[in-house]
């Protein structure tokens, strides 16, 4: 399913895998015809040719990288522009997006979350930026359809700033990073590694891009294999994927506690942005003929099989048949991790969901930029055609990532097939990521196509003896 190599790798015309061996060249040489260095090979990646586009320092060992572009949401825009006006700001130097997506709940605590929304309304207004109100999108989603660009690089201040299906570098950083970009200073990193995620086959029926993603993270979190580098995914697989179905996947690389990320682009990508009206933003982007890498995933999409992280890290992961066929082996495991994880601060089980040898859940979720993407909700949707979830203990509520989004699960039928389940739809809205909205009861377990799972995540507060799950 999925293959790490020990070492680095040559990726040969788009296609071919040539293992860092002393026999590499000579190989290279049959396939192409060409001589050509380790170092030189190094230099045709896509992520060093973006890199090296926007380097400032004139040494692609230790960079000064300049964005073109940058984004924030409510939660972390007023404390960057406060300290950049400390500074001196005038103007944004950069297009800079403000999004309202985590702050959107202003029913309680008084005015201060809409007093956010209105000082990023005004900074919008006096300096130069993009306001984007509340529920009208996430912040990743609203960079996909709006900001992204074809060999461009984007900073956010949120940790899934995730845009390399669509041919953009991006990155998550904490706000200091976005004041020093504000000021016009640089982004100072040493050259990063670069790791090739070589994707064959086509996902099999009923695998979706959360169950991919999962599996890589599964495979490279714990040995650190993509730790502060680019991933670069290639590979004939690639072409199998719809542009939802990689960005589902790319979201999710945050996970793996890489740097970035960026993918091959084709027709699918442009289409993508000719839907959203910036043809003019795309960009074809492949590796040169011969591409070294320091570091290979090999990942049969075929192979791959739905997935479930189970608590208390998107790592914890394992196929649904083994979580079915070993299940109280695999509740034990992780009530044994829930001991590190809660520190001991209140009891907990998951042994006492199982009835009658099924895994019992209180509450479901699909949301943000990881599961409010249009071809997820529909698949959904398809899923739950006819049926009922009750009035009971379980609950769904499905969110999806933009407006847009929204409208076109409204005239496709999608939205009403939901609505009649019992389910609900809501509005764009980053909550059931960082725990703000649909807090499940105490020692409830709650399933999930967002982006994280650790304590608290879910709303809970182990601080008031307060605990729920999250897989």
């Amino acid at each position: 399913m999925i293959q790490l190599t020990q070492g680095g790798a040559y990726l040969v015309n788009g296609t071919d895998i040539v293992a860092d061996t002393p026999e590499a060249a000579s190989q290279i040489q049959a396939k192409t015809g060409i001589t050509i260095s380790k170092e030189e090979a190094a230099k045709n990646t896509m992520a060093y040719g973006i890199l090296q586009e926007h380097n400032t320092s004139g040494n692609m060992d230790k960079l000064k990288i300049r964005f073109d572009k940058l984004t924030s949401h409510d939660i972390t825009f007023v404390g960057i522009i406060q300290t950049a006006r400390a500074s001196g700001l005038q103007k944004f130097p950069m297009p800079y997006v403000l999004t309202n997506c985590h702050n959107s709940l202003c029913a309680v605590g008084g005015t201060i979350n809409e007093d956010d929304h209105m000082f990023g309304l005004t900074c919008a207004k006096k300096y130069g930026g993009v306001y984007v109100p509340p529920h009208q999108a996430v912040i990743h989603q609203f960079a996909r359809e709006m900001l992204a660009g074809g060999g461009k690089m984007i900073l956010g201040s949120d940790s899934h700033t995730r845009y390399g299906a669509l041919g953009t570098m991006a990155m998550g950083e904490g706000g200091p990073e976005l004041v020093k970009q504000l000021l016009n200073q640089t982004y100072d990193i040493n050259m990063p590694g670069v790791v090739a995620v070589y994707l064959k086959g086509a996902p099999v029926k009923g695998v979706g891009p959360q169950d991919v993603a999962l599996a890589i993270i599964g495979a490279v979190f714990k040995n650190g294999y993509v730790k502060n580098k680019v991933m670069e995914f290639v590979g004939p697989g690639v072409a199998s994927l719809s542009a939802d179905f990689r960005i589902g996947i790319d979201v999710m690389t945050t996970e793996t506690t890489c740097l970035s990320s960026i993918w091959k682009t084709d027709d699918r990508i442009r289409e993508f942005y000719e839907i959203h009206g910036r043809t003019e933003d795309y960009k074809e982007l492949n590796p040169g003929q011969v591409a070294y890498y320091d570091g290979l995933i090999e990942v049969d999409l075929d192979k791959i099989r739905p997935m479930i992280a189970m608590p208390f890290h998107p790592s914890n992961t394992y196929t649904i048949e083994e979580l079915n066929a070993n299940l109280m082996d695999i509740l034990d495991e992780t009530e044994k991790r829930a001991k590190v994880s809660l520190d001991g601060a209140v009891d907990f089980t998951l042994k006492n969901k199982v009835k009658n040898g099924k895994f019992i859940v209180d509450q479901g979720i699909i949301a943000g930029c990881a599961g409010g993407g249009f071809e997820n909700i529909c698949a959904a949707a398809d899923i739950l055609k006819g049926r009922y979830i009750g009035a009971d203990e379980f609950t769904l509520s499905v969110y999806p990532a933009s407006m847009p989004v929204y409208m076109e699960l409204i005239r496709n039928g999608c939205a009403a097939t939901i609505l009649e389940t019992g389910a609900v739809m809501k509005t764009a809205f980053c909550g059931p990521c960082f725990g703000a909205g649909d807090t499940p009861a105490n020692n409830a377990f709650s399933i999930r196509h967002s982006t994280r799972n650790f304590p608290n995540r879910e709303g809970s507060k182990l601080q008031n003896g307060q605990i729920a799950s999250v897989a």
